[in-house]
């Protein structure tokens, strides 16, 4: 059986992550709950010995039919009751007593769901910090490659490549470090019962949890959460800010790689990649599209795993149902955007002489506001903003840099003589390097910080 999807038309975008989240995957998940239940069983004295290691042995995903499962799915409301049936039929009658046994469909179903989370969230993060150490170096490679800003996408005052790069950085450490935080104590077992006492398990139903929970190796929660979705909604938000984070740098790359600007590039990587079916010439930004496919869908899926996270009394009507797709859509799509991440800026390559041409064909006009303040202990510093705002202007009207847009104008160029400002004064005014504030010191933060947080991680693990 393979999993669903992951051969698809369009797994290939969307699907990449190294953990499925398809039938196969959900399925696997539900028979390892299944089956570390009855090793627990076994541990607690109420199951016969060996019951467990049968029960492991039959908890095959390969071994049963998902489509049959699913049709059966249709008379419970759920694939778990089938599955019980199904797998109960796969071991030794003196084993069967140990499936499912104090369990309710929630309970299996809730924990696949954390299994499932804990694996896409270790190969997530995993290429988020791959991301990330890249990120870093086109920050450490790049501090003093000066760009233009752009604000509202226009051409603003001056940054760095490196500033600009240690953003994408920080925001995906961020983002990553919310996830590890989520992985390491925001997943648990579930494990309730009919209604959340375990009654059926008498006074071994808390022993029985916590066996549960060290079989399939997840933490214990202080109470069964069959209708405080708090867990679900945590790990989708967590998620979603990844989402964000990978989606941040792909649109920026987009639009830093337009044909007008040119300022970075992605990997030409396999042959063909960036083509266009009707133009021969194209070389579009394929790897961050993608990303921006998988991102965009996060905003809804978190919506609506919000919408379905008030559970009414002891167990949901509709609700919890709601869950179990856009959840694994989520993760599905998460994973996609940090593999596609980790491979758009391992291969991501930056133009710096492109860089400084698109801010030197602006004739110095990023630079107005240097030339103001230069301006202002001589003129004052309305009188300076009022000069270089017309002077500006006539740049524009004229195509003219700024400098020599202020000194065609008279009454401008005037005032300037009476200051004692030549021309080279204010070529160095809307010189762009010197007006780069703390980029490289912002840099050296950014860099100090994501190095602490490797360093803090290699010490943990």
């Amino acid at each position: 059986m393979t999993d669903s999807g992951r051969d698809g038309l369009f797994s290939g975008l969307f699907d990449r992550g190294a953990v499925g989240t398809g039938d196969a995957a959900w399925l696997q998940a539900m028979l390892d709950a299944e089956a570390g239940l009855a090793r627990a069983l076994e541990r607690a004295g109420l199951a016969a010995a060996g019951a467990g290691a049968a029960v492991t042995a039959a908890a095959a995903a390969s071994q049963f039919d998902a489509a049959e499962l699913g049709r059966q799915a249709v008379l419970t409301g759920n694939p778990v009751p089938a599955l019980v049936r199904a797998l109960s039929a796969r071991v030794p009658p003196d084993a069967r007593e140990a499936v499912h046994r104090g369990a309710t469909s929630q309970d299996i179903i809730d924990t696949a769901a954390m299994l499932i989370a804990n694996r896409v969230l270790r190969a997530v993060t995993g290429d988020l910090r791959a991301a990330a150490d890249r990120a870093a170096e086109l920050a450490e490679q790049h501090a003093d490659t000066v760009m233009a800003g752009r604000t509202l996408l226009q051409q603003a005052v001056p940054v760095t490549f490196g500033l600009v790069a240690a953003g994408w950085m920080i925001s995906i450490d961020e983002a990553r470090a919310e996830l590890d935080n989520v992985r390491a104590t925001g997943l648990a077992v579930q494990f309730g019962g009919a209604a959340g006492t375990l009654a059926s398990l008498g006074s071994a139903g808390l022993a029985v949890t916590t066996l549960f929970a060290e079989e399939v190796g997840l933490p214990e929660p202080v109470l069964p959460w069959h209708t405080d979705r708090q867990r679900i909604l945590r790990l989708a938000a967590a998620l979603a800010r990844a989402c964000t984070a990978a989606g941040k740098t792909a649109r920026d790359v987009t639009l830093l790689a337009q044909t007008e600007i040119g300022e970075v590039a992605e990997s030409a990587g396999d042959p063909g990649r960036g083509g266009s079916s009707a133009m021969p010439q194209k070389r579009n930004p394929v790897t961050s599209v993608v990303i921006l496919g998988c991102a965009r869908r996060a905003p809804g899926l978190l919506a609506t795993l919000a919408a379905a996270s008030e559970h009414e009394l002891q167990r949901a009507a509709g609700a919890w149902h709601a869950e179990w797709e856009p959840l694994s859509d989520l993760l599905r799509l998460t994973g996609s955007a940090a593999s596609w991440s980790a491979e758009l800026l391992a291969g991501l390559r930056a133009d710096p002489a492109r860089m400084r041409a698109n801010l030197d064909a602006a004739g110095g006009l990023p630079l107005a506001e240097h030339l103001a303040a230069v301006l202002a202990p001589h003129l004052g510093r309305l009188a300076a903003h009022d000069l270089v705002r017309d002077a500006a202007a006539g740049a524009v009207r004229d195509g003219l840099s700024l400098p020599a847009a202020m000194l065609a104008d008279p009454a401008a160029s005037g005032k300037l003589a009476a200051a004692g400002l030549t021309r080279a004064d204010l070529e160095a005014a809307v010189e762009p390097t010197a007006y780069l504030g703390t980029s490289a010191v912002l840099v050296r933060r950014a860099l100090t910080a994501h190095r602490a947080g490797a360093a803090e991680r290699s010490t943990s693990e």
